[in-house]
Order: C-alpha cells, then structure tokens, then sequence
C-alpha cells in the first residue's frame, strides 16, 4: 500500500474523501502576480519604486526586460501546479521601438505581447492601474488629489485601464478582474479628512461611468490602513472601499497585509460572502505591516483558505497573490509562496467541515476541539505529493530553481 493509499484511509477515518479534495484543488485558479519578477520596476518608467510601497534586496538576476520577466514566469509556472491566471499592472505596458504612451494614453496595443503570452499557455490575465512610482503621484496623491491636472490625469488612467482589462477578456475568453488601489493619503494628522474621499468618490464614478461588459470584467477595489509617508490617514480606507463596493455593485477586496496586525482577514471573510455576490483576495504575509513577505503556510493563510472552502465559496473569491522580495531568488518567492496558497486550500479541502459544523451547532465544543485536534496530525503532505504527482510536478523546485540561476539569472548584467 502506497503512502497515499494509507494516508487516505487515514482521512476516511475521519469522514474526509481525499479524492473529492484533489478534484476541487485542481480546477482552482490562482492570479499570479508578474511583479515578483523585477522588484514592481515594471517598463513603461525607470523611476524608483514609490506610492507607500517598497521592496527591498539586490539578489542577483532580477529580470529588467519583458523577455526576461516572461521567461522567468514559465520557469516559475512550471513549478507550481494547478490553473493559473496571469496578473499585469499597467506600469507591464511593452512598447515598440521609439513608441511610448504615459498610463493616461495606455491602450490595447500596448499588451498585445502578454495576451499573446497568456493565449499560448491557455490562461487568462487580470489587471490593475498603476497609481505609484510616476511624476503626476504629487504629495502622494492620485484619483483624490485636489490638483484638478493631477486628479484628471489618473481618472483618465483608469479609463484606459477599464478598455484594457476588457480587451484581455475578449482575447483570453476568460474574464478579467481589474483591481483599483491608490497610495493617496497624509503623513501626518491631516486638517480634512473629507475631502480627499469625496474627490476619490468623484474619480471612480468618472472612471466607472465609462461602459464596459460586466460579465467580462470585475472591478475590484482595495483597501489599505496606511502605507510609507501615509502613516496618519490613508483615504482608501476599509469603511471607504467597502461602503463604495456596496454602493456601486462592484467586487470588494481585501489584502491581508492592508490591516492592522491585530485584524485578521479570515474573520471577515464570511461577512463580506453575506453581502456580494463576489469577493477579491491579495494573498501575502504582513509582517507588523503590509510588508508584502513571500506566503507561508501559517495560521492565518490557513484560516483564510478555510473560510473560502468550509463556506462552499471557491467559485465565489477571486484568490490572488501579492508580495515581492528582493532579497532572495525571485522565482523561488514566486514558488514557495504560490505553493503554499494551494497548501492551505488543501488543508482546508481536507477538513471534515460538515462534522465540525454539526458539533458547533450541537454546543459540543469539547468534541469539536478534540476532533480540530486530531487533524492537525493527519498525514497532510501525503495526499500535497499525490496532488503534485497527478499535476506532473516534482517536490523538489529549489535545485530547479537553483540550476536556472547558475544558467540564466547570475549571467544578467
């Protein structure tokens, strides 16, 4: 009897059908980030990386060109098994020679090569705006910048970005989330705390009044708490974002770095499911803050596919990743984190959830502890090798990885 065969009995034991969790795991698709790659440099600016945002390390063979960065995703793609989406922010925009078009004048053209990229790997693409690290980002300010130059600038920037996102999922024939996050806020107390929002309110009813086919793009739109320079008032708050959301009928999301440390996005999960048909997820590791860390699988990412799978809602959350590392290899970030998205799910696809639920709903917590317990040992990563068996994927990327940096990266000038 194999280690698979013994691990699911094992997990019969305890009313969990390890076949059922492996059909699930397999048809989920994840949104991988490009922006791993080359440190959120993107190629449309060769300006230092600024908005609230940062990345830090100088690990050698960061990729600085287009080709460079889709080779480094096939390699990184190879090894993470399951279906995959292809996330571009707009700064990704490739340009022919002497061409160039700033983000208020972005149009389709410009991302031909990555829909051509993502129809040869039969996989869809998502999109966002890129409000950071651009000259019209004035007193960090984009979409609620009371320079009405400045506020018009990005209105029109997400304009473009709505008939973008539209033309990937006409191409790919699968649709495209387009999120919206802006870095606007204040370092310190500010005097108006109102008119900064009612700005940004005014900018996204202008970019949303623009028609586009809502079957074929969600707009989402991101919260965050603070970010660098904006540490006393950021106008994209939660109570903002989400009550914009609800209003306008588009896609909240949440990112799990965007919270104070002792908020948890899991917990909220289930509210949000109450009130959208959809809800959008950035997946990273907040350390103290949205310090963007490459994903483990800790308690919380854990917590977080629970909610998404014990709520039968996998077909409802729009999962991405997002976070970058510079001091280490990229492609091995891009790996272990991806791959521990979908660890987490299959430990959450491994729960005996409608066990747990009845034992709530009967008030025998002592059962239900004992049984949460008694999980936790189960031979998980026997039934995570058979998953990367049928995927066709080896355990072992790290001498992958390391052989493609011997081969390509270290030779990067």
């Amino acid at each position: 009897m194999s280690r698979y065969d013994e691990a699911k009995k094992i997990y019969a034991d305890l009313g969990v059908d390890t076949e059922k969790a492996l059909d699930k795991l397999k048809d989920v698709t994840i949104s991988i980030h490009c922006w791993q790659g080359d440190d959120v440099t993107g190629f449309d600016s060769r300006a230092s990386l600024s908005g609230g945002i940062q990345t830090t390390g100088n690990y050698p063979g960061k990729a600085t060109t287009p080709e460079e960065l889709m080779a480094d995703i096939d390699k990184a793609f190879s090894l993470i098994p399951g279906k995959k989406k292809l996330n571009l922010h707009a700064s990704y925009a490739i340009f022919d020679e002497g061409e160039f078009a700033d983000r208020d004048a972005l149009q389709p053209k410009h991302f031909k090569k990555w829909v051509d990229f993502a129809k040869e790997r039969n996989m869809g693409i998502d999109f966002n705006p890129t409000y950071f690290s651009h000259a019209m980002v004035r007193d960090n300010l984009t979409l609620s910048s009371p320079d009405e130059e400045v506020r018009k600038f990005w209105v029109n920037h997400g304009i473009q970005c709505l008939k973008i996102s539209e033309y990937f999922a006409e191409e790919t024939g699968v649709p495209c989330v387009m999120n919206i996050w802006i870095p606007d806020g204040y370092k310190d107390i500010p005097a108006d705390r109102f008119a900064p929002r009612a700005r940004f309110k005014k900018s996204l009813d202008e970019i949303l009044s623009t028609p586009y086919d809502k079957s074929k793009v969600y707009v989402t739109l991101e919260s965050k708490v603070f970010g660098i320079g904006l540490e006393s008032y950021t106008v994209g708050s939660a109570e903002f974002c989400l009550s914009y959301s609800t209003q306008k009928g588009i896609t909240p999301l949440m990112d799990n770095g965007h919270y104070h440390p002792t908020e948890l996005v899991s917990d909220k999960i289930s509210s949000l499911l109450l009130f959208n048909e959809k809800i959008a997820l950035h997946v990273t590791r907040g350390v103290r803050w949205d310090s963007d860390h490459v994903v483990i699988l800790d308690d919380e990412t854990k917590e977080i596919a629970k909610e998404i799978v014990c709520n039968d809602a996998l077909d409802r959350v729009f999962i991405a990743t997002d976070y970058f590392d510079a001091s280490i290899n990229r492609l091995s970030a891009w790996v272990t984190g991806l791959r521990n998205v979908q660890k987490a799910l299959l430990n959450a696809l491994l729960l005996p959830a409608d066990e747990m639920k009845k034992l709530q709903n009967d008030n025998d917590f002592t059962a239900l502890m004992c049984l949460q317990e008694e999980i936790k040992t189960a031979p998980f990563g026997d039934i995570w090798a058979e998953y990367l068996v049928r995927e066709g994927i080896e355990k072992d990327y790290l001498s992958q990885i390391k052989e493609y940096e011997e081969k390509v990266l270290v030779k990067r000038v």
